[in-house]
């Protein structure tokens, strides 16, 4: 008679792909090595582990209620299923998650829980928040074993609140996440982009800030600069007589800065969008890209001041969120935490080589009191270290 999941010791070293909560569950019950944590496989991420434990087994949308604004779906579910249900009913994930696939050269289809593991979210977040605003609930199963279910499927329902933010970009540190429930919001009837061609960097994301701290409420504000061109882009979306409002009002406020134009074809508006929210200026190269998050003033500067060698010639840089997300291409095996002066912000190690990644880690070192912080909640959630270990803290 074939044994269960649950009746095997899992002494060997396979890969596991669990079909059922419980099954995963009983699976991390019986690990005697650590696991890395996959989905998608869309996203490259250094672990100390090869043995791979995958969600893909746990998919489907488990609940839709198009009036409740309130999707669920299990965590091995693809992003795509979730979009085109929600697409038929004029919804949307307003968090506009990003797809990387093009970014780390990979294929797979991102999955709801890759999404929200990994925390990402796109240039809506200036307007609607992160990922994890858009969070209601979580089940997920913790590095003992244990099923854990937090929150609930409507925004009344607080309970738990602080550990449902929490799994929202833990990287699977913290436990493995089965299902999600999501808060989404109605698509828009028009899009629009309003754009200057030309800004400095420095008068970009001044630009950028009038448009922020106007009413005309901004949903994406980004400048991509290179060595031969720049443009600055602003988006509006709501109802079509108010998008054009807007966008008057808008031409007028950033006269100032250079000829302003308005594009409102709905292809076009997308295809601006998505290459941002896809940082699609850092595909098919050979560099290594980082993210930097610091206050919007003092990003110009920031790259200004970057030490020759730093940036390759034909470099590109994407501000995002305003200026106060910097997308920047390195050298291969550039140090840049090393070089920024006194970074008041964080520098992640978004794409590099094996060694790269080894050498930096992914993530900004922590100040001392966080990372008593973050072991605490490591020992409390999987004190013997097997869900994706070394992934956080290296």
């Amino acid at each position: 008679m074939t044994d269960t999941i649950a009746e095997r010791p899992f002494s060997i070293r396979e890969n596991l792909e669990p079909k059922t909560e419980q099954d995963l569950a009983d699976a991390i019950r019986s690990l005697d090595t650590p696991v890395r944590i996959t989905g998608g496989n869309t996203q490259a991420l250094s672990s100390a582990t090869d043995r791979r434990l995958s969600v893909t087994g746990l998919s489907g949308i488990t609940l839709y209620e198009p009036g409740a604004l309130t999707i669920v779906a299990k965590a091995g579910t693809p992003l795509s299923e979730i979009e085109d249900l929600l697409s038929a009913e004029r919804q949307r994930l307003a968090f506009e998650p990003p797809d990387y696939r093009g970014l780390f050269g990979t294929e797979g289809a991102p999955t709801i829980g890759g999404v929200v593991a990994s925390g990402r979210s796109g240039p809506r977040r200036i307007q609607v928040g992160a990922c994890r605003d858009a969070l209601l609930g979580v089940r997920f199963v913790d590095g003992m074993g244990t099923v854990v279910k937090n929150g609930g499927r409507v925004m009344k329902n607080v309970t738990g609140y602080d550990l449902v933010k929490l799994m929202a970009g833990s990287f699977g540190t913290l436990g493995v996440l089965t299902e999600v429930s999501l808060k989404v919001l109605p698509i828009p009837a028009m899009t629009a982009t309003v754009s200057l061609e030309g800004l400095t960097d420095t008068d970009a994301v001044k630009a950028l800030s009038a448009a922020l701290g106007s009413p005309y409420d901004i949903t994406g504000a980004a400048h991509v600069s290179t060595p031969d061109r720049s443009m600055t882009s602003i988006r509006l979306e709501g109802f079509e007589a108010s998008v054009r409002y807007r966008s008057e009002q808008l031409t007028q406020l950033l006269s100032r800065f250079g000829s302003v134009a308005v594009d409102n074809d709905p292809d076009q508006v997308t295809q601006t969008w998505s290459d941002i929210r896809d940082a699609r200026p850092f595909h098919g190269t050979g560099d290594d890209v980082w993210k930097i998050s610091v206050k919007p003033s003092d990003a110009p500067a920031l790259i200004a001041n970057l030490p020759d060698g730093t940036r390759s010639a034909s470099s590109p840089v994407l501000y995002d969120w305003g200026g106060g997300l910097i997308w920047l291409a390195t050298t291969p095996g550039t140090d840049l935490r090393a070089v920024l002066p006194e970074l008041r912000g964080h520098a992640t190690l978004v794409r590099g080589s094996d060694e790269t990644r080894r050498s930096l880690g992914m993530f900004q070192p922590q100040s001392s009191p966080v990372e008593h912080l973050s072991q605490q909640l490591r020992a409390r959630f999987d004190p013997e270290g097997r869900l994706n270990p070394g992934l956080m803290n290296t």
